[in-house]
């Protein structure tokens, strides 16, 4: 299983680092960096030596457990795939959080709070971003990133081959290994060990076989096929609909710390005989502790005062029974577009008045 401590200090350190990738914004490339952020990846014209050390500069200003920098500074790839993990896994944690009262919040104190207690927001962010760094190695290792792996070994499908064709499967085979390693072992007791488990076995689950045909005319006489991750996005749903349907383990909880003890059966299930794994056998997720309201200011959220919401969807949920503003903006905006030949679109500009709801503080 793998090491919830270790897990906890790089997420610690990685969601700090994502905070400067442009303040997170929703406009932000999904995939890309925006080139602000402090890890610098040196163009790879450089003289080797050269790449090398910024190459172990990079993986230092991660703040890595001596494992793990070990293992960044192996492959030149390592340091930027991590940092567009965690940038990956940030926005996606935001876009499937943006209706609700918990909005992936991951500014300072707020992100080292939770990331101390079991909630389920903790068990989602657990699995998110352990799904967004297997995602992205395995995309790197296909994308040719990496130096230790290339494209999956399937079965019946040479590499050079596909690379001929344009077929390299995503290497997931090698990124889950690299994630326990890089993540370590810990008792099979442990939660983060078991949510990071869970969301292996859902990131399996999204792998997609995908062929193109090679021959006269675009016949399909020969057909090369290979594996990929579904697109990211299906992840994150796939994971957000785990948080809602995360079940509830016992604990033994310090208050002092927030730190979580043992771990007994979750709600109605008797743990197996013979000290048997006290925890779901199926990819659920789990958590230790009831979540906050995230209603209020406090160490967990900011609170929702002053949140934009939308009147027919979520403002009663967001605002917490306590109303919200209306405020009636002039805005313009592109519209009645229509291709030209060739080749650009021509748009009119319509001026539009609309409302702004906010939650009351």
């Amino acid at each position: 299983m793998l090491d919830g401590s270790l897990l906890a200090r790089w997420l610690a350190a990685a969601f700090g680092l994502t905070l400067l990738l442009a303040a997170l914004r929703p406009s932000a490339a999904y995939f890309g960096l925006t080139g602000s952020e402090p890890l610098t990846i040196l163009p790879l014209t450089l003289e080797t030596e050269a790449a090398a050390q910024a190459h172990y500069k990079a993986c230092d200003r991660l703040k890595l457990e001596r494992k793990q920098r070990r293992m960044c500074r192996r492959d030149p790839g390592v340091a930027e795939t991590l940092v567009e993990a965690v940038s990956m896994s940030a926005l996606e944690c935001q876009y499937q959080f943006r209706f609700e009262r918990w909005n992936c919040t991951l500014e300072g104190r707020y992100r080292a709070s939770l990331l101390k207690r079991g909630f389920k927001e903790t068990a989602f962010l657990y699995a998110i971003s352990s799904a967004g760094l297997t995602h992205a190695l395995a995309k790197a290792c296909s994308a040719g990133r990496m130096e230790r792996c290339t494209c999956d070994e399937a079965p019946d499908l040479e590499n050079r081959e596909a690379w001929q064709w344009g077929g390299c499967g995503d290497n997931l085979k090698y990124s889950s290994k690299f994630v326990k390693e890089f993540l370590g072992r810990r008792s099979s007791k442990d939660l983060r060990a078991r949510v990071d488990f869970h969301n292996n076995l859902v990131i399996k689950a999204g792998v997609e076989t995908t062929c193109k045909c090679h021959g006269a005319s675009g016949s399909c006489t020969v057909r090369t096929c290979w594996r990929q991750l579904a697109p990211f996005h299906e992840v994150g749903k796939h994971l957000k609909h785990k948080y809602e349907t995360s079940l509830k383990v016992g604990s033994t909880t310090n208050e002092a710390t927030g730190e979580a003890g043992a771990i007994s059966p979750p709600r109605g299930r008797a743990s197996g005989s013979g000290g048997g794994d006290p925890l779901p056998r199926t990819p659920e997720l789990v958590h230790l502790d009831d979540s906050p309201s995230f209603c209020l200011a406090g160490r967990f959220s900011p609170g929702t005062a002053g949140r934009r919401c939308h009147r027919e969807k979520n403002c009663e949920s967001i605002c917490c029974g306590r109303g919200h503003n209306t405020q009636s903006r002039v805005v313009t905006r592109p519209c009645q577009c229509q291709v030209r030949w060739c080749c650009y679109v021509e748009c009119r500009q319509c001026i539009q008045r609309e409302e702004v709801y906010t939650c009351k503080g």
